[in-house]
């Protein structure tokens, strides 16, 4: 392959360097995703597997490039690689964030991730000053302080998990071993061939542009293998952490005296009226306990308007409509990422009902020539 490259015209040069992201990425994808399905089938907990294999998932085309250099003795490109990757993981990556939509630090993340990410810096650079090299006993400190932080993650998170009520949400896909193992062998020679084409390719690069091999890594590599962290940062808000127990909050255009009925048997709806458990500033919290009740459902055209507000009760998303009943829910003790609003025309049948259909609760009776004309708008925060 490297011969192929350097006797290649620059265009499919360029194209091989894009090719060798592709294999990065879909490789780094489809490793990730069959072993994470060969250690469920082992019984390893979901817990576990989030925060080893596909926490670490996003950033195997850095190690595949960086290591590809190392062997071809390009060392500067693996240094600067993995460089360029982390300055753009902070400033484009969170700044596209932002952009988006406000960015709430957690506060955990403050006190134990950000401190350590700076320590690994200075340790690094200590390394890297003393003798203006990295060793194979540098290698085993940095590996070794990962291990441990890993291994900290996993103690201090099981440890909140079994203080905590709620089931564990197995969000694991788990598919037949057979096409487990060939995700796996498909993802390891997808990224060991990207990392080489992309190493080749941007060596290259650098030779017919006059660039360094360093600006390169800085730059065309670093962006290029810190993608799948760019796309997964921005799937993944609204800032759903799965261990902090405040969501966020529904707004309503009624601050008080909102009453509801929940679901109590087989998906039937129970006669007790309870008030909304609204705050001081008439919201409805959520948290990871809110919905243990199932689903509220508000009846009587109380409410036209809902809006979810994130913790900061900054509005990301509102829902206007004319239906008379809405109803609240999340699964129930599943500490679920998502919230459903729901405006209902009709209602699900009262416990122990035993009448017609035609005299359910919320069945609507249209005369001849009648129109039933019903809306609803959604609106999205920055959209």
């Amino acid at each position: 392959m490297e011969n192929f490259i350097n006797n290649a015209p620059f265009i499919v040069v360029l194209l091989c360097l894009i090719v060798g992201f592709v294999f990065l990425v879909k490789g780094a994808d489809l490793f990730v995703e069959g072993s994470s399905s060969v250690a469920k089938r082992f019984k390893v907990p979901s817990l576990i597997i989030g925060l080893t294999i596909v926490a670490m998932g996003t950033s195997l085309p850095e190690t595949a490039v960086s290591v590809a250099a190392s062997i071809a003795h390009n060392n500067t490109l693996a240094v600067s690689n993995v460089t360029g990757s982390n300055i753009f993981n902070l400033m484009v990556v969170i700044g596209v964030c932002a952009l988006m939509t406000p960015v709430v630090v957690d506060g955990a993340s403050l006190k134990r991730d950000f401190p350590f990410s700076m320590i690994c810096a200075i340790l690094l650079l200590v390394m890297g000053t003393i003798g203006m090299t990295l060793g194979r006993v540098d290698g085993i400190i940095l590996l070794g302080c990962f291990a441990g932080y890993i291994f900290y993650l996993i103690r201090h998170t099981l440890k909140q998990n079994r203080q905590s009520s709620d089931e564990e949400v197995d969000e694991i896909p788990l598919i037949s071993m057979p096409k487990a193992v060939i995700f796996i062998l498909i993802g390891a020679v997808g990224i060991a061939v990207g990392g080489d084409v992309v190493v080749d390719s941007a060596s290259r690069i650098a030779i017919d542009l006059g660039m360094s091999q360093t600006l390169v890594g800085l730059t065309i590599v670093s962006i290029g293998t810190s993608l799948p962290e760019l796309v997964t940062s921005i799937v993944a808000y609204p800032n759903y952490e799965v261990d902090q127990p405040d969501r966020g909050y529904f707004a309503f255009d009624v601050k008080k005296d909102l009453v509801y009925r929940a679901l109590v048997e087989k998906g039937c709806v129970g006669d007790v009226v309870r008030p909304v458990p609204l705050d001081a500033d008439g919201l409805l919290p959520l948290n990871i306990h809110t919905f243990d009740i199932d689903t509220f459902i508000l009846e009587d055209s109380q409410i036209k308007r809902v809006d979810l507000l994130d913790v900061e009760k900054r509005p990301y998303l509102s829902l206007t409509f004319t239906a008379p009943v809405v109803g609240l829910w999340s699964p129930p003790t599943r500490n679920a990422p998502f919230v459903c609003i729901e405006p209902w025309y009709g209602r699900c049948d009262r416990v122990d009902y035993t009448g017609e259909y035609k005299d359910r609760n919320w069945v609507w009776h249209l005369e001849p020539g009648e129109l039933f004309d019903a809306s609803y708008t959604i609106e999205i925060a920055g959209a």
